[in-house]
This record gives C-alpha cells, sequence and structure tokens, in this order.
C-alpha cells in the first residue's frame, strides 16, 4: 500500500464493532430518557443513526432494541431516583435553576394524567425527559413507576430503532447505493450536527447569562492577574467568550486539517466516497440548482448579495460596520488566495471558467460562511436573547446548500469544504473579537427582510445577466 495513505484515511475507514454499537445505542437511550440531560441530547437523530449502522451492517434487530429497551428503563429509572431522593436540591441544580418553566410544565402534566403520566410523557418531547424526575419529587409508589417504565419503553425502543434499522437494511440493495460511502456521509451529518449544538446550546452557555461565562466571570475576579483584562474587555458590556472560544477551536481545526492536506495533497478516502455519493445523488434539476448557486456564490454573486447592506450602512452613517464587514470580506478573500497558491491543490473537475484556479480552500464555503456569520451576529444582536439562536441557524442552513453543491458539480472535494467552512469561522470569530474589543453605540433598528429581500433580488439580477467569473 503506498505510504503516503493518512492515518486519517484508516481511521475513516474503521467500521463500528455490533458490540460497540449496541453500548453506544444504550448509552444514548439512557442520556436521552435522563433527567436534565435528556433535554439536551438530539436522541432521535442520533438513535437513528446508529440504527440505520446497525441495519447496514446486519446486526441483529433483537440486540438493537433491547438496547434501546435496557438504555431507556435504566435513564427513566435513574430520573425517578434523583427525585424522590434529592427532591429538595435537584430543581437548584443547572439547567432546571435557569429553566423552572420546564419544572412547572411537567408538574401540570403530572397533575393531569396523574400514574398514566409516565406511560405517556415517553412519547410527549417537552416533557419526556422531566416526567420520571416529577414522578420521584411527587412519591410515586415505585411498583406503579416501574410498571409504566417497563411498558412504556417496550413500545419506544421499537418505535424509535425500527426506522432507522429499515433505512440501514434497505439502503444499499434498494437505493442501489455505491459502495463505501458511509464515512462521507456521516461526517457531513456529524459536521451539520455539531454546528447546530455549538450555535445553539453552547453559544448560549457562554453568552453573557450562561452558565460558562459566569462560572469564568466567577474566577477571574477573584485572581488578581485575570481581573483587570477581564473587566478592560468587559467595558463593552460583554467579555466576547463565544468569539474567543470559537477563534481557538477554529485556528486550531483548521492548522491541523490544513497540515493534514498538505502532507496528503491527493484525494482522502472521505473525497472518494463524498464523489462517488454524489455522483449517485446527482440528477439534472441538482445539478442547475448547483450551477446557478455557483454564480450566486462567485465574486459577482458576492457584490450582489452585500450592495443593499453596504447601502443601508451608509445611510445611517455606520462606518464602523461597514469597515468590519469589509475587513471580513478582503481577510478571506486573501487567505483564500494564499492557500490556492501555496497548496495549488487540483480539482476533481475543472471547467473552462475555473481554468488556472485550485481547489483547497473552497472559497465560496469560506466565503459564505464569513458573510452568513458575520449577518447572523448582526440580526442576532437586535433579536431577544432566546431568539437569537435562529439567526445562526438561518445561516447554517444557507451555507450548507451553498457548500455541498461544490460537490454536486465536482468542482471541489469533501476535504476542500471543511478546510474553507473552518478558515471562515476563524475570520468569522477575528473580527467579532477586534468589532467587540470597545464600547460600541447602539444600532439602529435593523429592517433584516427587507435587506434580505434586497439581496435576493440582486443576486437573481447578477445570475441573470452575467456569466460566472
Amino acid at each position: 500500500m503506498n505510504s503516503s495513505v493518512s492515518i486519517a484515511d484508516t481511521l475513516l475507514s474503521f467500521s463500528l464493532a455490533p458490540a460497540l454499537l449496541l453500548l453506544l445505542l444504550l448509552g444514548i437511550s439512557l442520556l436521552e430518557s435522563l433527567a436534565l440531560i435528556g433535554l439536551l441530547v438530539p436522541g432521535v437523530v442520533l438513535i437513528t443513526a446508529l440504527a440505520s449502522i446497525a441495519g447496514h451492517q446486519m446486526v441483529a434487530l433483537p440486540w438493537l432494541i433491547g438496547a434501546a429497551f435496557t438504555g431507556a428503563v435504566l435513564g427513566d429509572g435513574l430520573s425517578y431516583f434523583l427525585g424522590y431522593r434529592h427532591r429538595d436540591t435537584v430543581i437548584t441544580r443547572w439547567p432546571l435553576s435557569q429553566h423552572p418553566e420546564w419544572i412547572n410544565r411537567g408538574a401540570r402534566f403530572f397533575e393531569r394524567y396523574g400514574i398514566y403520566s409516565v406511560f405517556i410523557g415517553r412519547f410527549v418531547g417537552p416533557v419526556r425527559p422531566i416526567i420520571p424526575l416529577i414522578a420521584g419529587m411527587m412519591h410515586m409508589p415505585s411498583r406503579t413507576f416501574l410498571l409504566a417504565n417497563v411498558a412504556s419503553a417496550a413500545l419506544w425502543a421499537p418505535a424509535y430503532v425500527l426506522p432507522g434499522f429499515l433505512l440501514g437494511h434497505t439502503w444499499q440493495q434498494r437505493l442501489n447505493l455505491p459502495t463505501n460511502v458511509e464515512m462521507a456521509v456521516l461526517m457531513i451529518t456529524a459536521s451539520i450536527v455539531v454546528l447546530a449544538i455549538m450555535f445553539s446550546w453552547g453559544r448560549a452557555q457562554v453568552g453573557r447569562h450562561g452558565r460558562v461565562y459566569l462560572a469564568i466571570a466567577r474566577i477571574a475576579r477573584r485572581i488578581p492577574a485575570m481581573r483587570r483584562p477581564w473587566l478592560a474587555m468587559s467595558r463593552s458590556g460583554e467579555v466576547p467568550l463565544a468569539s474567543l472560544f470559537l477563534c481557538i477551536l477554529a485556528l486550531t481545526a483548521t492548522s491541523a486539517w490544513t497540515l493534514l492536506i498538505l502532507h496528503h495533497p491527493e484525494p482522502l478516502l472521505i473525497d472518494l466516497q463524498a464523489q462517488r455519493l454524489f455522483a449517485w445523488l446527482n440528477t439534472d434539476w441538482l445539478t442547475t440548482t448547483s450551477l446557478l448557486l455557483a454564480e450566486a456564490g462567485d465574486k459577482a454573486g458576492i457584490m450582489a448579495f452585500v450592495t443593499p447592506w453596504a447601502i443601508w450602512l451608509l445611510w445611517v452613517r455606520r462606518l464602523d460596520l461597514l469597515i468590519h464587514g469589509a475587513l471580513a470580506l478582503g481577510s478571506i478573500g486573501a487567505l483564500n488566495a494564499l492557500g490556492k497558491a501555496v497548496f495549488a491543490r487540483a480539482r476533481p473537475d475543472t471547467p473552462d471558467y475555473l481554468i488556472g484556479s485550485f481547489s483547497y480552500p473552497s472559497a465560496h464555503t469560506s466565503t459564505w460562511v464569513v458573510i452568513g456569520g458575520m449577518l447572523a451576529a448582526f440580526v442576532a444582536s437586535q433579536l431577544p436573547r432566546q431568539r437569537r439562536v435562529w439567526a445562526y441557524w438561518l445561516a447554517i442552513a444557507t451555507v450548507i446548500p451553498m457548500a455541498l453543491s461544490r460537490l454536486v458539480i465536482d468542482v471541489h472535494w469533501l476535504s476542500d469544504l471543511v478546510g474553507g467552512a473552518l478558515l471562515g469561522l476563524v475570520v468569522c470569530a477575528m473580527v467579532q473579537i477586534n468589532w467587540q474589543r470597545r464600547y460600541r453605540a447602539p444600532l439602529p433598528s435593523l429592517p433584516w427582510v427587507s435587506l434580505l429581500l434586497g439581496s435576493l433580488l440582486f443576486v437573481s439580477l447578477r445570475v441573470a445577466l452575467f456569466p460566472p467569473v
């Protein structure tokens, strides 16, 4: 075997053993049913994914259902025990201390359905991980709880496992998927899940009212060497922990990923898997859509998109924000040009309008990560704290199709997209840190719907009237 095959490829080609799959399924079922933790774990997605992998590997179905059943019973049982033994202290612990409405909602549900609440509650999303805890706090008889726990888990386990198992069992035979694409699918899915969690729950924890932020603030105020820098950074109202953490994580990941590409310029295993997968998925309408996104995401398309925002910032005389936006776009453009020149990585396919242009990193991906990230931060600052996450999710939902379209038209490898996304996050974080380092005047009311419609109009005109550049 060629010595240039990377360790990363070896790891990515590794298949989970049946015993490990069963153990993971049991653990996720337990966490998904466990009080407090179950509120934060995307159990449905993870269980469906594991069941799909197990079905693809032909793991015995009774063992899968048994593992999910066992985890669900243990999770509810531990929740009941916590409520029964620690009734007075559990509600003072995070996250219930910050969300008393969860307890109130569970208590109303329990009062309405009585002994049947444990059975019914397992299938009702908003109260699922809370009801066993409430049952313990209300001192429901243990026998009654055990009966409801076991009976509901016996129905819950196959209901959650069977759809994923069926998908995994049939996707190769019925859908005629190309072979050996599982790791590419898992990597794309995992990347999306990580981004969603990082910019929802994770960002909330490092925000001004989050648990991590408050803990670091307490530590900083007690240590003389940290007190002065903390106070200096907090003059603008909030220390930019989210941007600092994002910068550190993204810069580390970008460096590591780029070193991998530097030592292995040839396509990685996941690149070849993703290429096979998107070649199989490709249809005429998907190709047409991806070509339109290619035009919308090039230099002319970017200029068209940002023009309404630039005009509005000039109108409200916020040159400071306009300069930071220009700094972000200029920085990512320079870094993309430098990366392509240094690594000179060949594209999978090079159409005429891309002759002379290289593959790593993906400029479409990195630039739209910067645009989406900066606009999300801008819009989120105008929204109530509870609704800010929607700005980031909208940005993610916009960037992902732009990035994946590069795989559809076969002008980038999957690893180019990963490198571009990480590079874009680095630029977003650094520009945000610079913006937040001193006090800024409050932004005027943002007509973001009108601005987005204006951007879509300008981009549509660019696509309709001008060829790709």
